[in-house]
């Protein structure tokens, strides 16, 4: 088969910004690539276009046009033109492409679209019971219209986007996000910084960071060796109009524990993948996501991870087995949970090795592809 995806992001040094969906992408591109079939990814909204190819995929990137008026709609049918030149040219058989901002909204191919529910602007809204613009809903509904098929990295992502956009009539298939183990090893899972918690992603209220100041300080009393160390890109704020949500951290935390809190910023990956092991305990007190890459990176890597217990999470973690769940806005269990860990050594190893079991019984990449290229290929034939 040839298989296309038409994503915003995907991880490269060329390439503007990437986070959960581009690693995502990637992962399976590659694995696919391995596996014989040809793979060719279109990244959009670029600084300028190029076309190059890296571990076995053909990458193009799509340079961000200007347009005096409509750019919301010229842009896309820029896209679909390009993309259509590929079909016909190199005989693809399948794209794919996310439900974020209904980027295929006006387009229409001669072969099967499918969508995979990274994350919709009307699923987040949903999840963070906040008011969406009626335009993001719209281009979201007829990007959603247009599909074949849809793919879900959790059943709870799929049923939620299932019942938001009215979907009756096609398929959503639940495939987990999977990770390539060989670049996920931890040979010293016993060693690491006594009392390190590790928070990465976006600093952004979403992923419940606004919860940590009062889950550390809680920590911080009991455990005073306590450090937090948070990783990722800073944000706005949606319900603050505040341009920095590290900024709004900062007001929350007690003096007497600000300098016990550290914020790296961006860093490069082979940096996070060392703070990860690192790391005493890994935390995503997330209210709104479809899977969670970093959780399961995080697990691969032997760590025990303390993790919001909302819908999707529990498809990823054994509560109190391979990781522990708990609402991010129930601080005092959520300190508990990260203090039991820290406080025993042979919990904390257990935990880390029972999570690198359930990543490789659930997210290997392997397994993972496989099950793609099997729906792929029901909608091809």
């Amino acid at each position: 088969m040839h298989i296309a995806f038409l994503t915003p992001e995907y991880p490269h040094q060329k390439i503007n910004h990437s986070a959960g969906i581009g690693s995502s992408i990637k992962n399976l591109a590659v694995a696919l690539s391995k596996k014989g079939h040809d793979i060719t990814v279109i990244v959009y909204a670029q600084k300028k276009s190029e076309i190059f190819e890296e571990e076995g995929v053909n990458i193009h990137l799509l340079e961000n046009k200007k347009y005096n008026f409509g750019k919301w709609y010229f842009y896309r049918k820029y896209i679909q033109n390009y993309c259509e030149k590929l079909i016909k040219t190199k005989k693809i058989d399948l794209i794919e492409a996310p439900d974020w901002t209904g980027i295929t909204a006006f387009m229409k191919f001669k072969i099967p679209l499918v969508i995979r529910f990274h994350g919709s602007d009307t699923y987040f809204c949903y999840l963070e019971k906040r008011k969406q613009k009626l335009k993001n809903f719209w281009f979201e509904k007829l990007a959603v219209k247009k599909a074949a098929a849809f793919i879900a990295p959790t059943s709870f992502a799929g049923e939620v986007s299932q019942k938001l956009f009215g979907i009756k009539d096609r398929t959503i298939k639940t495939i987990h996000y999977g990770l390539d183990l060989q670049k996920f090893e931890n040979l010293n899972p016993e060693v690491y910084e006594n009392g390190l918690i590790l928070y990465i992603g976006t600093i952004i209220r979403k992923k419940g960071v606004l919860e940590l100041p009062a889950i550390f300080s809680l920590v911080e009393k009991q455990y005073p060796r306590a450090k937090l160390i948070l990783i990722g890109g800073d944000s706005f704020d949606i319900i603050s109009q505040s341009k920095s949500t590290w900024g709004l951290i900062q007001q929350e935390l007690a003096v007497n524990i600000r300098e016990k809190v550290i914020y790296l910023g961006k860093i490069p990956y082979q940096e996070v993948q060392a703070y990860m092991k690192k790391a005493h305990v890994c935390v995503f007190p997330t209210f709104a996501e479809t899977l969670g890459m970093v959780t399961i990176e995080s697990m691969a890597l032997l760590k025990p991870v303390v993790n919001s217990n909302i819908g999707w999470a529990q498809e990823l973690i054994v509560d109190g087995e391979s990781g522990f769940l708990v609402h991010p806005e129930n601080h005092q269990q959520y300190a508990e949970k990260i203090i039991s860990i820290i406080e025993n050594k042979q919990l904390a190893v257990q935990m880390g090795q029972n999570a690198r079991r359930r990543v490789e019984s659930v997210f290997n990449i392997e397994k993972i592809a496989d099950k793609n290229i099997e729906f792929y290929k029901s909608l091809i034939d």
